[in-house]
């Protein structure tokens, strides 16, 4: 049987619940083992959100090994927020529904991004590039021109919109399982 249509999407979201799991475990840790005698003032049956998730995801930690704790830096969000996006826009339909183009539209448009400084200077750089989503290529090349106005805002380089579906090309899924289909029945009644 193939899978969920919008599987790959939540991969992107999986994996940053994981990472958020792996930082709110060290914290609840480092406050458990910093109050006085070691004992920490935290309630060690505390649960961390998504614990039980069932994943085929490679756990956080070995990601992390060698790594320090510590909380997300502003590029990391950014990073991971541009592949979540560019990832979005490579299994963009050609001609996608009414639907599909409302629903990249109000995702592109989200007032719920971490970082306020990201997210007040995006609202002014869609002021002067609106969303496209007429088509994959539209939304793919629209995305790229975006992330270059906010690479060159930073002193990043930009990268050749030319070549935006070289490096973001379709997921390949068995039986386009990985295709955007526009449709939320597939959540049932939440």
């Amino acid at each position: 049987m193939s899978e969920n249509p919008v599987q790959a999407l939540f991969h992107n979201f999986e994996q940053v619940a994981n990472f958020v799991q792996h930082h709110v475990s060290n914290f609840i840790g480092n406050l458990q083992s910093s109050g006085p005698s070691g004992k920490g003032s935290v309630n060690a049956s505390i649960k961390v959100p998504f614990a039980k998730t069932k994943s085929s995801v490679q756990p956080i930690d070995a990601v992390l090994k060698g790594k320090p704790s510590s909380p997300v830096t502003k590029e990391e969000l950014g990073r991971s927020t541009w592949t979540f996006l560019h990832t979005l826009a490579a299994q963009y339909p050609d001609n996608p529904t009414r639907q599909q183009k409302k629903d990249v539209k109000e995702l592109i448009l989200s007032r719920m991004y971490p970082c306020m400084e990201c997210a007040d200077h995006f609202k002014e750089v869609l002021r002067s590039n609106p969303v496209q989503v007429g088509s994959h290529a539209e939304f793919s090349q629209w995305l790229c021109h975006v992330h270059n106005v906010v690479n060159r805002s930073i002193g990043k380089p930009v990268f050749p919109c030319e070549r935006v579906d070289a490096r973001w090309g379709k997921l390949e899924c068995e039986q386009k399982a990985c295709e955007i289909i526009g449709s939320t029945s597939i959540f049932g009644k939440i």
